[in-house]
C-alpha cells in the first residue's frame, strides 16, 4: 500500500506524461503480481464494490477525530473529497503497516457481508496503521470514487515498458470481462489465451471534435462523410456461434439487446461490427431518451422490445471470417462492410449509409439539417486511414451540429467537489411561466476560473436561503445554456429533460427579464424533440 500510495501522490503532483508512464512502470517493477493487477484493474475502471456505507465511514471518522458529525460534515463540504476529509481527521498514529495493496483490497471486499461492528473494528484497525496518504488512498478504495490522473492509455504504455509487450496488443487482452478475483497477472497480461479471446472487443478508435475549418482538412475526394447518430457506441461479435455486444466504456452488455442474438446464424463466423446501438422505428432513429429506458436494464420485458426495438447501425467492420482487418484502409473495410451487409441480410443490423458530396460546401449544408434527420451532426473520416486505438487525431473527426441554447435565470448554487470545493459552481436554472421562475437544468461547466470566482462572490453576498449545501440566491444572473437535445419527461417538474447541458456563456447584456420563457422552452421540444 506504500508503494501505491507514492505511485498515487507521483501522478497527483504533474502534468507531464512522461513522469506519469515512468512512475506507473516503476511501480510495476517493483511490485508483486497480484498488485500489479489490482493497479491495471483500478485504472482500468474495475474498482472493488462498496462494502461499507459512507454513512457510517463519516460516523466512525467524527468518533476518531472526537468531533461532533456535524463539524464533521461541514468539514467534509470544505475540502469537498469524502476520503480526503476522512484521512485529515483520523489522528496520526505510531502504528506502521507494510501490507499489499491486494492484502487492503481483499480485507476491503471481505466486509460485505460482515456485520456493522466487524466493519468498524476492521475500518479503524486499518486508518490506525496507516500515514494519511496511505489513509486518503484507502479511502478512496472503499468509497468507490477512486480517480486516478491517468488515462488507460497511458497506462498500457506503463504495462508495454514493463513487459516489453507490444502496447495494441496490450490494450487487446485488457479488454473484456476480467477481474483480479478470477484471474491472474501472468493469465491476463504475459499468456496469450486463444478462448479468453472468443469474447474480446477490439479496443475502440474515438474521433476528435472538429475544431478548425471543414475545408482544411485538404481534398473533400479523400474523405467519407457519414451522419453522427446519438446512441450507445458499441461492438457486436459474432465467434463459434455466439454473440457478445459491448459497450464503449468496455461493458458486456449482450444480455440487455437480445435483438442481437440473431446475428449468430446470419453473419460468418469471426464478424467483429463497430456501430451505433440506437432503437430504429421505421427507418427513423428515435431520441436517446428512449434507449436510457434499457440502458440500466439487465433483463428487458416484451412491452420494451416492442416500444423501443433496438438496431445497430453499422459503420466499420473490424473483423470477418476471424482476421483483424483493422490494418486495412477504411475504404477497403468499408466495401467489405456493404458486402457483408448485402450478402448476410439480417433483422436488426443497418448500414450507415454515406453523404455523398464532392465540396465542402455540400457537406456543410448537409450537416445544418442533422437535426432535421434525427443525428448529432457528421462524422468525417480519411478513405485511407487504418482503425486505430483510442483516440488519435487526424483520420476521424466528429463534426456536430451547432448546440441549442436559451437564456436562463440562476436560481441555486451548489458547492463543487475536489478543487472547488470552497467555490460555488454548480447550478440551477429557470425560465419565466408568466411572473415565476421555473427549474429545468443544471450545469456546472462552461465558465472561465474569474467568472467562476465572480459568480461564488455573487451567490456568497445574495443568498436567502440555505439548504445543506444548496443556497437559493437573489434571481438576478442570466446565463445563455447551451444543450444537444430535448425531450418530454415526466421525471422532472419543468416536463423536460435536456442532452448535455451547460453553461455556454455568461449574458451579462440582458436583465433577468429578458430571460427566455417556459413557452420559448416548450417551442424547442415541439421542435427539436422526439
Amino acid at each position: 500500500m506504500k508503494d501505491f500510495a507514492a505511485l498515487f501522490t507521483a501522478l497527483d503532483q504533474t502534468n507531464s506524461t512522461l513522469k506519469k508512464v515512468d512512475a506507473l512502470a516503476k511501480y510495476f517493477d517493483r511490485s508483486n503480481d497480484q498488485d500489479k493487477l489490482w493497479a491495471i484493474a483500478i485504472l482500468s475502471h474495475r474498482r472493488p464494490k462498496r462494502t461499507v456505507k459512507t454513512t457510517l465511514l463519516r460516523e466512525w471518522a467524527a468518533e476518531e477525530g472526537e468531533i461532533p458529525l456535524w463539524l464533521f460534515e461541514e468539514a467534509y463540504h470544505t475540502v469537498g473529497d469524502l476520503a480526503e476529509a476522512i484521512a485529515l481527521v483520523v489522528p496520526e498514529s505510531s502504528e506502521q503497516q507494510n501490507e499489499s495493496l491486494s492484502y487492503w483490497i481483499d480485507l476491503i471486499i471481505s466486509l460485505g457481508k460482515e456485520e456493522e461492528e466487524t466493519k468498524k473494528t476492521a475500518i479503524l484497525a486499518a486508518w490506525h496503521q496507516m500515514d494519511a496518504a496511505e489513509r486518503f488512498v484507502f479511502n478512496k478504495l472503499i468509497t468507490g470514487g477512486f480517480r486516478m490522473g491517468l488515462s488507460q492509455k497511458l497506462m498500457t504504455r506503463a504495462l508495454a515498458k514493463h513487459t516489453g509487450i507490444e502496447e495494441s496488443e496490450l490494450a487487446h487482452r485488457l479488454m473484456g470481462d476480467w477481474s483480479p478475483q478470477t484471474t491472474t497477472f501472468n493469465e491476463l497480461i504475459l499468456t496469450k489465451d486463444e478462448k479468453a479471446d472468443l469474447s474480446k472487443p477490439y479496443p475502440f478508435y474515438l474521433a476528435y471534435a472538429l475544431d478548425g475549418e471543414v475545408s482544411d482538412l485538404g481534398q473533400p475526394n479523400d474523405w467519407f462523410a457519414e451522419r453522427k447518430w446519438d446512441g450507445i457506441r458499441g461492438q457486436v461479435i459474432v465467434r463459434d456461434g455466439q454473440v457478445f455486444v459491448w459497450s464503449r466504456g468496455e461493458e458486456l452488455v449482450t444480455d440487455r439487446f437480445p435483438e442481437f442474438q440473431s446475428f449468430a446464424e446470419a453473419l460468418p463466423h469471426g464478424t467483429v461490427l463497430d456501430g451505433e446501438i440506437i432503437p430504429v422505428v421505421d427507418g427513423i432513429p428515435l431520441a436517446f431518451g428512449l434507449l436510457q429506458r434499457r440502458i440500466g436494464r439487465k433483463t428487458v420485458g416484451k412491452k420494451l422490445l416492442t416500444e423501443i426495438p433496438i438496431h445497430l447501425i453499422a459503420y466499420d467492420l473490424l473483423e470477418y471470417d476471424g482476421k483483424d482487418l483493422r490494418g486495412l484502409p477504411h475504404l477497403e473495410r468499408r466495401a467489405m462492410l456493404e458486402k457483408l451487409v448485402r450478402n448476410h441480410p439480417v433483422d436488426r443490423l443497418l448500414l450507415s449509409d454515406l453523404v455523398a458530396f464532392t465540396e465542402w460546401k455540400e457537406l456543410t449544408e448537409v450537416r445544418s439539417d442533422s437535426r432535421a434527420n434525427h443525428c448529432e451532426g457528421l462524422m468525417i473520416k480519411r478513405k485511407s486511414a487504418t482503425y486505430q486505438v483510442g483516440r488519435k487525431k487526424g483520420d476521424w473527426w466528429k463534426w456536430k451540429v451547432d448546440p441549442l441554447v436559451i437564456d436562463a435565470v440562476m436560481i441555486y448554487a451548489q458547492r463543487g467537489h475536489g478543487r472547488r470545493a470552497n467555490m460555488y459552481t454548480d447550478f440551477t436554472f429557470a425560465v419565466w411561466k408568466g411572473e415565476q421562475l421555473v427549474p429545468f437544468a443544471k450545469a456546472y461547466s462552461g465558465l472561465t476560473d474569474a467568472e467562476m470566482r465572480e459568480v461564488d462572490a455573487f451567490v456568497k453576498k445574495n443568498t436567502i436561503e440555505r439548504f445543506g449545501p444548496v443556497r437559493s440566491v437573489h434571481s438576478e444572473l442570466v446565463f445563455e445554456i447551451a444543450f444537444e437535445g430535448i425531450n418530454a419527461s415526466s421525471r422532472h417538474k419543468s416536463g423536460v429533460a435536456l442532452r448535455f447541458p451547460r453553461i455556454n456563456r455568461w449574458r451579462k447584456d440582458k436583465p433577468k427579464e429578458e430571460a427566455n420563457t417556459y413557452k420559448d422552452l416548450i417551442q424547442l421540444l415541439e421542435n427539436y424533440g422526439q
